[in-house]
């Protein structure tokens, strides 16, 4: 993104799918409905658990400085599950565009899980 002051091109703003990524976990772990963050496969589940990774279950991609968002998601189950993935959309939009200035084209909610509390002691995930 290049940002102009008026006066003349003052250099190049270069936002990471990465920080992109961060502001989307943290709009969406904040959602009500949300128990987690899924891989999207197998060997991204392997590879996230090894190495830890904070952005497990979001994918970025930005082009033309529009942006489309992918979520992994695991809900917490007898919530609805389409007001919860909205609840979502809209957040990580307003997050996103709101810190970045850049055009969220798409965010796409993938439900992976529904998690079930047996008696409110411990949990569960249904497949």
């Amino acid at each position: 993104m290049v940002e102009q002051t008026g006066y003349a091109v003052q250099g190049i703003i270069e936002i990471s799918p990465l920080a992109i990524a961060r502001l989307a976990s943290r709009a969406v772990l904040q959602s009500y409905g949300v128990v987690g963050m899924a891989a999207p496969n197998l060997a991204s589940d392997i590879a996230g658990t090894l190495t830890r990774d904070p952005h497990r279950g979001i994918e970025v991609h930005v082009e033309d400085e529009r942006v489309t968002i992918d979520l992994y998601v695991i809900i917490e189950y007898g919530t609805r599950i389409t007001t919860v993935a909205n609840s979502m959309i809209s957040a990580v939009r307003f997050y996103v565009e709101k810190a970045t200035g850049l055009s969220v084209a798409q965010v796409n909610v993938h439900v992976q899980g529904l998690r079930v509390s047996t008696d409110g002691k411990g949990s569960k995930a249904a497949p």
